[in-house]
């Protein structure tokens, strides 16, 4: 049944129900409940399930937790209705001994979610022990010479039940003689005694015998008896007798051996042996008491000899007598009692269950990690514990009732800084000097897949010559999860596209596990000089967690095309060229011109004119510009020249190994009287071709000038950009680095920036073709980079020079096309 105040109103009822019905809703007060001691086996004490709120169908589902704290099984729940019940004899007495408050508590755990409930059980007394005497038989000795109203002391009896059931009566068998005196409430620490209401007679009545009957207030009542023989003794009229029947002193627990207690004084008004007063506890003293306190038989000091413990007795009740050497010898009595003072001498204890362990870091605030209950045996200030954790930990402690508390998650947990936490909780008690005691809980975070794969960098340059082996390894990608387990295996996949006509997964590969990419064609500078693609990355977590690389791999150009020759009219096709030249052209003057194109680019493409010699070594009057492929006369042309020329002329590429084509060239001569019309036009065409070469040459003077000036402005610009530009800036800013490459021919640069046949296969060719001096190391030929800055280009010194001469190279390129039209 529910606990609840006994009141006669209603009203305070009500209240009462409502408070309690408040307390269930909080979920960390108490569900008291009662039951008497004694009971049997299957007695009801309460609808626990209903009380708790708690449905019967989740008690198993949610896993229901009884905890009687080291009780036993004296209660137990039936988990089909709910019921709490007695499971075993519950002895209040072997329980809680004496004391006025008996309860079982208990805990009541229940998951999904964690709900932890406290109930206390009250033990309630029945009257079950009757008042039980020190001994069978008391014996007394009395003078016949005595005084009328005389007393003698008497051990009252103890029962071991608690309330109404221990409050004890007593009464005396019938006689003449004495009559029991005994003590009102007020005087409770005074023993019983017999009183003397008729003088003896030892002729008369050597001995007494009477029953000493002592009865409970209990339901129903129980008594306990003992047999007082009184003997009658003679002569020694005078008993000592002590300043005061009841001593009181107090005693610090922990005392050492020898600590002097009290000194007691009893007199004797008689003389000689008969005054002589030797003292002692009384016959029927506990020998617990023996075991800790020592009287002195002459002067009647008592001191401590035992341990004195607060916790095992708070109080000592001490009979002693002081019996003088008079015959009969005669006894005068009096009570000692020491009340034990408390120390803080106990340290508070901690007790620490575990229950979500290891902990996800992505738990949600307020997630219960462990229940902790602290008990300290001393009482007042040096039993009130507080409890504290580790500074500078994401949890807290929550105190759920009087020394118990919840070792809840405060703030947000991360493995990937802290893995583990070494959580210790000090309880100190309120003690001068006050006592305290540690316990460790180590709390392990568990990972959740909160991090994504990461590269090194966004983007990587790779540099792969044409014509590369099928299946050959290109280059690395590496991402690294800062997660742990399965949710920090990586693994690689192409992000799928088209390029043109093809999928990108028919030109390159990655491996899943390691990350190296592979071409699984040879490449064609010729045909795709960029393939630009990204690699996905993922872990293995749940859900899956991933990110993207962009790889832009340049298709580095190989000398695989020689020269091709690009010859007009109907010889063209069988490879020869034919121009007719009048004999009365003069020197320097420009007869034809050979044209030819390769495939490749940079220095592969770049083409030079050689005149092969004639048959038999005749010098020949024609000579060859070495990179414009015009023909033109040495010397003005005589009759002595054969009338058809031969001319043999090599057209030669600067790549390694050099690729050549030759053109043949067929010069018919012509003298101008034959034909006039001809020779008019040819006239025409030379003072033509003279003045062209005029114009080119003024040309030519003005684009020089106009380059050198450029170069000389753009250096000065680059050199103030320099001084004025901060330290940590690079030389030209961010942009897109420019691969520079050295040949042993000169030096050409190769720019990120172009999109010449790139891998979308739009726009037109654009030249970028740069002649100048030697400076820097021979270029790569198929660059595996794993990250490494060697293998991908950045925004150093050199990669900002290539981009300031940049501007150079398309004004050279400009005057080159200009020279090639005229």
């Amino acid at each position: 049944m529910l606990y609840s105040s006994r009141g006669d109103q209603g009203d305070r009822d009500l209240l009462l129900l409502f408070i309690i019905l408040t307390a269930w809703e909080t979920g960390s007060s108490q569900v008291h409940y009662s039951v008497l001691e004694e009971a049997k086996h299957g007695t009801f004490v309460g609808h626990i399930a209903q009380d708790l709120r708690l449905e019967l169908a989740e008690l198993v589902p949610r896993l229901f937790q009884l905890d009687s704290k080291g009780r036993g099984d004296l209660l137990e729940v039936n988990l089909q209705n709910g019921i709490l019940f007695v499971n075993s004899r519950i002895d209040r007495e072997e329980l809680c001994g004496r004391s006025a408050e008996c309860s079982i508590h208990l805990e009541v755990i229940v998951d999904r979610p964690l709900q932890v409930f406290h109930v206390e059980v009250e033990v309630k007394d029945i009257n079950d022990n009757p008042p039980v005497f020190p001994g069978t038989q008391r014996n007394l000795f009395i003078a016949e010479s005595r005084p009328l109203d005389s007393r003698f002391p008497l051990e009252g009896a103890s029962d071991a039940d608690i309330g109404e059931n221990a409050l004890l009566t007593y009464r005396l068998s019938s006689n003449e003689y004495f009559f029991l005196d005994v003590p009102t409430t007020d005087q409770q620490v005074k023993p019983l005694g017999l009183v003397l209401r008729k003088p003896l007679d030892r002729e008369e009545s050597p001995e007494l015998h009477l029953v000493l009957t002592a009865t409970d207030r209990g339901k129903p009542e129980l008594t306990g008896t003992v047999q007082v023989l009184v003997k009658v003794l003679d002569a020694n009229d005078n008993a000592p007798a002590f300043d005061r029947t009841l001593y009181a002193v107090k005693l610090p627990e922990n005392v050492p051996n020898a600590t002097f207690v009290i000194k007691l004084n009893a007199s004797d008004l008689d003389e000689g042996l008969n005054g002589d007063i030797i003292y002692s506890f009384s016959s029927d003293v506990s020998p617990d008491i023996k075991f800790k306190f020592y009287i002195d038989p002459l002067n009647g000091k008592i001191i401590a000899i035992g341990h004195i413990d607060f916790e095992e007795s708070k109080a000592y009740k001490i009979p002693v007598e002081a019996i003088d050497k008079g015959l009969p010898p005669l006894a005068g009595h009096c009570t000692v009692l020491v009340e034990v003072v408390d120390t803080n001498d106990f340290a508070p204890e901690l007790i620490i269950k575990t229950l979500w362990l290891p902990v996800k870091e992505d738990a949600q605030l307020g997630t219960i990690i462990a229940l902790i209950s602290v008990i300290d045996r001393d009482e007042g200030a040096n039993g009130q514990v507080t409890c504290s954790l580790t500074p500078h930990v994401p949890f807290k402690l929550v105190s759920t009732f009087k020394n118990y508390y919840s070792l809840v998650l405060d703030s947000a947990l991360d493995r990937e800084r802290v893995a583990n936490y070494k959580v210790v909780v000090t309880a100190r008690d309120g003690g001068s000097p006050s006592l305290s005691a540690t316990a460790s809980v180590s709390v392990e975070v568990a990972d959740v897949n909160d991090n994504a794969p990461a590269f090194a960098q966004p983007e990587y340059t790779v540099l792969v010559k044409e014509n590369n082996p099928p299946g050959c390894h290109i280059f690395t990608v590496s991402a690294r999860d800062a997660d742990a387990q399965e949710n920090a295996l990586v693994s690689y996949s192409l992000v799928e596209r088209r390029v043109g006509e093809r999928a990108l997964s028919s030109y390159v590969s990655v491996h899943a596990e390691s990350g190296k990419v592979y071409a699984l064609q040879p490449l064609d500078h010729e045909e795709l000089e960029l393939l630009q693609f990204q690699v996905s990355a993922r872990d293995a977590g749940v859900p899956p967690l991933g990110s993207n690389v962009t790889l832009q791999v340049f298709v580095l150009d190989e000398n695989d095309n020689a020269p091709a020759l690009l010859l007009p009219g109907p010889g063209g096709g069988a490879g020869a060229l034919s121009q007719r030249v009048a004999r009365s052209v003069g020197a320097g003057h420009v007869v034809a011109k050979v044209r030819a194109a390769d495939a490749d680019s940079g220095y592969n493409a770049w083409l030079s004119y050689e005149l092969q010699p004639a048959a038999g070594g005749a010098r020949s009057p024609f000579r060859v510009g070495l990179y414009t492929g015009e023909i033109s006369t040495t010397r003005a042309l005589d009759e002595a020249d054969a009338p058809r020329q031969r001319l043999l002329v090599l057209v030669k590429d600067h790549g390694e190994p050099a690729l050549t084509a030759t053109a043949t060239v067929l010069l018919s001569l012509e003298d101008s009287g034959q034909a006039p019309k001809a020779s008019s036009r040819a006239s025409t065409g030379a003072a033509g071709a003279e003045a062209a070469v005029v114009d080119v040459n003024v040309y030519l003077i003005i684009a020089i000038c106009a380059v050198s000036s450029l170069l000389v402005l753009t250096l000065l610009l680059y050199a103030a950009l320099r001084c004025s530009a901060p330290p940590s800036e690079g030389a030209c800013g961010p942009g897109k680095p420019t691969l520079v490459c050295s040949s042993a021919v000169g030096s050409w640069s190769y720019s990120q920036q172009r999109r010449q046949r790139v891998c979308s296969g739009e726009g037109p060719p654009k030249a970028d073709l740069m002649a100048f001096s030697p400076s820097l190391p021979p270029c790569p030929g198929s660059i595996d980079a794993t990250g490494d800055p060697q293998a991908s280009l950045d925004s150093s010194g050199k990669v900002g020079c290539s981009n300031i001469l940049f501007v150079y190279v398309c004004i050279h390129l400009v005057l080159k096309n200009i020279l090639i039209i005229l």
